[in-house]
């Protein structure tokens, strides 16, 4: 793959594949934390954010499990496990932190650009749901992450909360819901354009587009070799890192197939579209701010969740459902339709089998999903707004995910919810793999990689220091006084 002479190759200690919210995140921290540091980005489109960081393609949601009901789910003997819930909020809120820390720096001028307060509420319908809901609601409520929780059955307080799903709905009708003021909503694509410009203008660190990564081989013990096309030119060359990470969402799967680490052997992806309901009608849109989650129906996955969302997209306020899942053998919105089939190696075909095997329901849910018409998405979206009209509403292609398929313990595929970093043993070589709720704990998640990529770095003192500045409470143990110590710093940082 590469030429016998290092003569001209240029040499970094981070080279990040992607220009997403992810590798933006990554960069930032390294050299916040190392300015020495010499980093490049590549990306293989035109420019940053435009695949799965883009507003348009992911929900907007700041994932804190405030109202998303697949972070606490139902056990067995009927309790509530909240364990990842916990989780999944700590590790938003280590994400505010972070971006608290830009904007008291001056180095976010406006977070209100890429930010917004915004009611997080859950809402079902029926006997089973509503005591679900209601009991999810007594476990959580005690909880200092979630004590300022309300929750009701009167149509009333519905009417407040949400007043264009109550429209045409009677007092008998069987529903429950709970609200959390302190939500967000995020645009993840305006952040990383964010986070980018910090880099070029701080360090003159620009996102190097039309860039496609074709190879990754072991120069030696300490470098990487990177094969680049030029995707206007076509001409190829090479560069050598100390440390890859590959956050090319839908594309590091095949990406880091090719890569010669034993850590690839047994994933798999299963790719799934995803597509939106867009409110045409001002007046609509108007008449509700908030995002409602509710449950996903049998078999689908946690991540289909429908709900109603207020959305600020490119300074408009717009309003969302779904979302809808689709079908693509591409594993971006700009990928090919041959990537599915360049995803199965003699390695990972029991895991993909087995995971297909075993998840019958899924795979029929889909095949509904890829069915729907206009019409038929129109009658979900009636479960929320009864009086939805066809023509205020189109349909909105969102962007492509791919669902992790990994081998377990027996041997077999099972899969992966969530998202995932592998990594080499030496951690010289880092992959995200999975979707939601990845872009709200990009930070959590990216310290994670510098820790396996740069521990001297995060374990010196000085280093130990400046993290302590940066993201008060990250590794640290989280009690009540100080997740509301910092949570009203970040309120008071982000103008929430």
């Amino acid at each position: 793959m590469k030429p016998t002479s290092k003569k001209d190759i240029e040499e970094y200690d981070l080279i990040c594949v992607g220009g997403g919210i992810m590798s933006a995140t990554l960069a930032l921290l390294t050299k916040l934390m190392d300015p020495t540091a010499k980093i490049l980005i590549l990306e293989k489109l035109g420019d940053v954010a435009l695949e799965s960081s883009d507003a348009w393609n992911n929900a907007g949601t700041g994932h804190s499990a405030l109202c998303e009901l697949n972070y606490t789910p139902e056990n067995s003997d009927g309790s509530i496990d909240m364990s990842k819930a916990i989780d999944i909020c700590n590790q938003f809120e280590i994400s505010k932190q972070f971006w608290s820390y830009l904007v008291n720096q001056k180095l976010i001028e406006d977070p209100k650009a890429f930010i917004s307060g915004m009611p997080h509420c859950s809402w079902v319908t029926g006997d089973y749901n509503s005591a679900f809901l209601e009991k999810r609601f007594e476990k959580i409520k005690d909880h200092f992450m979630f004590n300022t929780i309300e929750f009701t059955k009167e149509i009333e307080k519905m009417k407040e909360w949400f007043p264009l799903m109550m429209t045409d709905r009677t007092s008998d009708e069987v529903m429950a819901a709970n609200r959390i003021e302190r939500g967000t909503e995020v645009n993840f694509g305006e952040l990383t354009r964010m986070l980018f410009g910090i880099l070029d203008k701080e360090y003159g660190i620009k996102v190097q587009c039309n860039q496609e990564v074709l190879d990754i081989d072991p120069e030696d013990k300490i470098d990487w070799t990177v094969k680049v096309k030029n995707t206007i030119s076509n001409e190829h060359h090479y560069l050598d890192a100390k440390h890859i990470f590959i956050g090319a969402g839908g594309g590091s799967l095949l990406l880091l197939q090719k890569v010669e680490i034993e850590e690839k052997h047994g994933y798999g992806g299963f790719p799934v579209s995803g597509e939106w309901l867009v409110c045409k009608n001002e007046d609509i849109i108007k008449k509700h701010f908030a995002k409602v989650y509710s449950k996903a129906e049998l078999g689908a996955p946690p991540m289909s969740e429908p709900h109603l969302d207020s959305r600020f997209i490119d300074g408009k306020r717009e309003l969302l459902f779904g979302p809808f899942a689709g079908f693509s053998p591409k594993f971006l919105k700009e990928g090919s339709y041959l990537d599915l089939a360049k995803s199965v190696k003699y390695y990972n075909i029991p895991s993909m089998l087995t995971a297909f095997w075993h998840n019958l329901p899924l795979t029929k849910y889909l095949i509904n999903q890829v069915k729907m018409s206009h019409h038929d998405r129109m009658e979900d979206l009636r479960n929320f707004v009864k009086d939805a009209k066809d023509d205020d509403w189109k349909v909105l292609v969102a962007g492509q995910r791919v669902q992790i398929i990994k081998k377990d313990e027996f041997e077999s595929g099972k899969l992966q919810f969530g998202t995932e970093v592998v990594s080499s043993k030496d951690g010289r070589i880092t992959c995200l793999l999975g979707a939601s709720p990845g872009a709200s704990t990009a930070v959590k998640i990216m310290l994670e990689v510098l820790e396996k990529a740069f521990p001297e770095i995060l374990h010196s003192e000085k280093g130990k220091q400046l993290l302590s500045e940066i993201v008060p409470t990250w590794n640290k143990p989280i009690n009540q006084e100080s997740f509301e110590k910092h949570l009203e710093l970040s309120k008071k940082a982000l103008q929430l």
